[in-house]
C-alpha cells in the first residue's frame, strides 16, 4: 500500500501527541498542523518523526485545510490529535477509498465508556445529523474522523475556516453526488483526561454550533 498521509489539527496537544502518532498503523505518516501552541506541541510531533506545518489563523477549519494543501497523497485522513479517536482504526475508513467505491468515508463516533461525550455535545451532533439525514446524506454523525480522496475535497472548495467546516464538508459533498460512508470509530477520554476544547463545555459547543449554524444559512 501507497503511504497515507493523516493531517492532525493540533493546539496544545503535548500529553495526547505521542500517543497518537506512535499508535498509527504502518504507512500512515503524521501531518501535525500547529494552530498556535504554547505547550511544545509542534517540536514532540517532529521529534516523533512528523511533519510539523505552522497556520496562524486560529480556527478548525484553517488548520485542516492548511493541512490538506500540504499532504502529497491521493487519498487523505484526518483525525483529531487529543487521543480520543484510534489512529488503528485508519485502515477502515481509507479501505473504500483506496477501492474506489467510496469518495468519502466518515466515523460515527461510538463512546467506549459513560461519559465521554457530554450531553450538550451529543445533542447538538444528533440535530445537525438529522438535518443532513435530511438533506439526502446518510450520517449520523458530523465526522470528527475521515479519509478522503485529496484531489476531490481540493476542488469541492470548502470554505469554512472555523468550526463549520465539517458541516460544510459534508453538505457540499451531498450536493456534488459524493458516495459517502459511515464507519463506527471507538471514541475515548482525551488523553490524560484532558478537556476537548469544543465539547468538553456548554460554551465550546455553542460556539461550534453557532459556526455550523452559519454554513447551514449560506
Amino acid at each position: 500500500m501507497d503511504k497515507i498521509d493523516v493531517v492532525l489539527p493540533c493546539l496544545n496537544e503535548a500529553r495526547a501527541l505521542p500517543g497518537m502518532l506512535t499508535a498509527l498503523p504502518e504507512g500512515y505518516h503524521a501531518l501535525v498542523v500547529d494552530n498556535g501552541s504554547t505547550d511544545g506541541s509542534p517540536e514532540i510531533a517532529a521529534r516523533l518523526g512528523a511533519t510539523v506545518v505552522h497556520e496562524p489563523r486560529a480556527g478548525y477549519g484553517a488548520a485542516v485545510h492548511t493541512g490538506l494543501e500540504a499532504v502529497t497523497t491521493d487519498v487523505v485522513c484526518f483525525l483529531d490529535a487529543d487521543g480520543s479517536l484510534d489512529p488503528a482504526e485508519l485502515p477502515t475508513l481509507v479501505a473504500p477509498v483506496l477501492a474506489g467505491t467510496a469518495d468519502l468515508a466518515v466515523g460515527r463516533r461510538v463512546p467506549v465508556t459513560r461519559g465521554v461525550w457530554p450531553w450538550h455535545a451529543r445533542a447538538g451532533n444528533l440535530v445537525l445529523a438529522r438535518l443532513l439525514r435530511r438533506r439526502g446524506l446518510d450520517v449520523h454523525d458530523i465526522a470528527p474522523a475521515r479519509a478522503v480522496n485529496r484531489a476531490l475535497l481540493l476542488a469541492l472548495g470548502v470554505a469554512d475556516r472555523a468550526f463549520g467546516y465539517p458541516l460544510e464538508l459534508l453538505i457540499k459533498a451531498q450536493r456534488a453526488g459524493w458516495r459517502v460512508v459511515e464507519h463506527d470509530v471507538s471514541y475515548a477520554e482525551r488523553a490524560n483526561g484532558t478537556t476537548s476544547k469544543v465539547s468538553g463545555s456548554v460554551r465550546g459547543t455553542a460556539r461550534a454550533v453557532r459556526d455550523m449554524t452559519r454554513v447551514l444559512r449560506q
